[in-house]
């Protein structure tokens, strides 16, 4: 920490920041957008459809941490090499995530292609529909290598501070999908628009439908982002070896394992939490869905900030920048916790609005906005966690956020909703409420690490 800890703004600073976050934070708005019309589209079908869908979201998370957590071991990397000038180290490096795309691929297509018949046995969906959601989680983890391509280059990318190819790709992912699900979901019908009548062909796949959509956007994204990196003039691995190289895959893994560990553990912890709402009722689980999926739109603008935080932090260490490193360490903060507080106030103000969206009875409405303005009050606080955590990826020190996750998700969120739901008989509010001071010990953490310098490799070195 330095001694001057007045926030002076840098324009300069300013600029490269939100050059780098704007495409994060619109990528991920298009993916928020995309999931609410998803949800809507196979809705129709049926509650059938939702729960056949729905059966394998947890699975997701587990596979993409794993695979996500692999590429931010490439992006302290390949940064930490720009920022030093080494375009040929980054480039092995690039080299290296091509291999780790066809490793992981492989082996979660093997994985998840073997298990698709027992995954909704395991997660006690029911018997009429498990048919269905294994052939949903079949068809959707079939191109498992051209996801992996997506998740990886696209982290590849952003360590080379391009976040607009990965962007441009998710978006188009993103309108395939919907697209698709539009003629493979229905069957023929007659559609009105503007008074005008015509028949719209329809593959009537039903579920079946929606999986193979989201399967071909995949593949089209895949081979996007391959092309995207193999043309990329810094990070291009073209005439590199893919064979195993050790002077990157071990920092590169030193910095995935803590990271992969704490995904895993943190997408367990939210499936417990999860179960214990729902054994609240009907109303308490209604309004917890609708309110995370409202949430997760206003944290938009952290995680286009976390993007950027770690990015410019693996840039600055490989150029051995102290200054500049301090310089945006404070510079992200400030502008991180402007965004969440007017973030976070828009979300309390709207709250009750934004949950009529998604539900018409009155119970849903009244509980969900409670409970997304307790959260609204912690945006801020939780903002700062967020791009703290990123400068520590960026730098390679992902064991201290895997330790703080840990805590707060296991010792403070888990415990404190088991104790409140079965032995107090408290309600949704009291989960929510353990749920808020699980985000406020992790701003409280991560600002004492902070403060105290820890996180500086410099000072280490020093």
């Amino acid at each position: 920490m330095t001694k001057n800890t007045k926030v002076k703004i840098e324009w300069g600073m300013v600029a490269t920041i939100f050059a780098l976050a704007w495409p994060t934070m619109l990528e991920q708005l298009m993916q928020t957008a995309v999931q609410y019309i998803d949800t809507a589209m196979v809705g129709s079908l049926g509650t059938y459809a939702t729960a056949a869908v729905g059966s394998t979201t947890t699975v997701n998370w587990l596979v993409n941490s794993s695979v996500s957590a692999l590429g931010v071991g490439f992006l302290s990397f390949i940064a930490r090499c720009l920022g030093a000038g080494k375009t040929q180290l980054a480039r092995r490096a690039s080299a290296q995530s091509v291999l780790a795309v066809l490793v992981s691929g492989i082996f979660f297509t093997v994985l998840t292609l073997s298990l698709s018949s027992l995954v909704p046995v395991w997660m006690q969906v029911d018997r009429e529909i498990q048919s269905l959601a294994a052939r949903y989680f079949f068809i959707l983890y079939a191109p498992m290598l051209f996801r992996c391509a997506i998740i990886i280059f696209g982290t590849t990318l952003r360590a080379a501070g391009d976040t607009k190819t990965p962007m441009l790709v998710g978006i188009l992912v993103n309108v395939i999908n919907v697209a698709l699900n539009f003629l493979l979901i229905y069957p023929v019908r007659v559609l009105t628009i503007f008074g005008y009548s015509f028949t719209m062909w329809g593959a009537d796949l039903g579920v079946e439908g929606a999986a193979l959509a989201s399967a071909v956007s995949f593949v089209a994204g895949g081979v996007l982002i391959t092309i995207a990196v193999f043309r990329h003039k810094e990070i291009s691995p073209k005439g590199y070896s893919v064979k195993p190289d050790k002077e990157i895959l071990a920092p590169c893994l030193k910095v995935a394992l803590p990271n992969m560990l704490q995904r895993f553990a943190t997408s367990f912890g939210y499936v417990a939490f999860a179960s214990m709402i729902n054994s609240l009722g009907e109303i308490s689980t209604a309004a917890h869905t609708i309110a995370n999926t409202v949430e997760s739109a206003f944290y938009i603008p952290g995680y286009g900030m976390q993007t950027a935080a770690a990015t410019l932090a693996g840039n600055a260490l490989g150029a051995k920048d102290e200054k500049r490193l301090h310089s945006l360490a404070r510079m992200i903060m400030f502008i991180e916790t402007v965004l969440m507080i007017i973030s976070g106030t828009l979300l309390f103000i709207f709250a009750p609005f934004m949950m009529s969206l998604f539900s018409k009875d009155a119970q849903v409405i009244m509980l969900g906005a409670v409970v997304l303005r307790m959260v609204a009050v912690s945006e801020p606080f939780y903002g700062v966690s967020i791009v703290i955590e990123g400068m520590l990826q960026g730098l390679g020190k992902t064991m201290t956020p895997f330790v703080f996750n840990i805590i707060g998700m296991w010792g403070v969120r888990i415990v404190g909703t088991f104790i409140c739901v079965t032995f107090l008989h408290m309600g949704l509010v009291s989960a929510w409420a353990c749920m808020i001071i699980h985000n406020l010990l992790l701003f409280a953490m991560f600002l004492v690490h902070w403060l105290k310098g820890r996180w500086n490799p410099f000072k280490e070195k020093t």
